[in-house]
């Protein structure tokens, strides 16, 4: 079983404006609502790969009820902890005509040190039937930056390997309870480690720096694919994957995509480059629908064929 955990769950409303323009009236042509954030992003994407996955994190509110409900019409397995508080809706604007889109994320529920205490316990008592446990997305406001920490010493103590993706503060101390991997994008990266990059040798030292603060393996994406830092078996190697060109319908979502691929993957047991092409085609066939999480299972596998996976040279540049 995978589990994915969702602190800051979401109604996810993403339109599609052409030729949007920042204080003018416009008319959507096309509109849908989902049940988001990315780590129910990640189990949706799970879901229609078919591999077992249930959904936990945090709802409340009437937000949180049509969160339940909307994982539910998708069949979506979930068990979340509700709280008082309610549960934040994001919105995404996207221009069909430029393929930008503009992201309006709420910053979420209060949330008490009780309900906290109450999640984690349910979570362990899920954890007694996974394997592996994906913990993505941002944190409430009053969610201290530590609990990610202890939702990875806690797995860990009991055998289930944590993937995490967040930023910030929840990033830094999730890296030091020693995840099994940690696949931010460029940016969130860049913030972790501390400075940008701005070429390939510059997004190893990245890799390697993740790896120094506390990760077991470490993915960094971008908007081409990845570089990676992966575990086979005992010996430590280093990854570039590459996509061909799509013309994206929508991008909103499309890392959380090539997190379920890089899960699935693993889960699968598959070698570290498989688990990279995988995840690759992932991240690339989901910008083709309109709507985080979604892809077409049997295009990621025609899409697979089309991923590079090179091995890189990584030793550390003599400056």
């Amino acid at each position: 079983m995978i589990l994915t955990v969702t602190l800051n769950a979401a109604i996810d409303r993403t339109v599609a404006v052409p030729s949007f323009h920042q204080g003018h009236r416009h008319r959507a042509v096309e509109a849908s609502t989902a049940a988001g954030g990315k780590g129910v992003n990640v189990a949706r994407a799970l879901k229609l790969l078919d591999r077992p996955v249930i959904a936990t994190g945090l709802t409340g509110g009437p937000t949180g009820a049509r969160l339940m409900e909307r994982m539910a019409e998708e069949s979506i397995l979930t068990d979340f902890t509700w709280i008082a508080g309610e549960s934040r809706t994001n919105l995404a604007v996207i221009d069909p005509t430029t393929g930008e889109q503009t992201e309006i994320n709420e910053r979420g529920p209060d949330v008490t040190t009780e309900e906290l205490e109450r999640f984690l316990e349910k979570l362990l008592y899920l954890a007694r039937g996974a394997r592996l446990c994906v913990i993505a997305g941002s944190l409430p406001p009053s969610v201290p930056a530590a609990f990610s920490a202890r939702i990875v010493a806690a797995l860990k103590e009991l055998g289930v390997q944590t993937v995490l993706d967040t930023d910030g503060e929840p990033l830094l101390a999730g890296l030091r309870a020693g995840p099994a991997a940690v696949t931010p994008n460029s940016s969130e990266a860049e913030g972790a480690v501390g400075h940008e990059f701005n070429d390939r040798e510059e997004r190893l030292e990245g890799l390697r720096s993740l790896i120094e603060l506390g990760a077991g393996e470490a993915v960094i994406t971008r908007e081409e694919g990845c570089v990676a830092s992966l575990l086979d078996g005992a010996e430590r190697r280093f990854y570039e994957a590459t996509a061909p060109v799509l013309e994206p319908i929508a991008a909103v979502g499309s890392g959380d995509a090539f997190l379920a691929g890089f899960t699935a993957a693993r889960f699968d047991g598959r070698p570290p480059q498989e688990c990279l092409r995988f995840a690759v085609a992932c991240g690339a066939e989901s910008t083709q629908h309109f709507g985080a999480g979604t892809i077409d299972p049997e295009d990621v596998e025609r899409l697979t064929e089309r991923i590079e996976v090179a091995e890189l040279d990584a030793a550390p540049a003599v400056r």
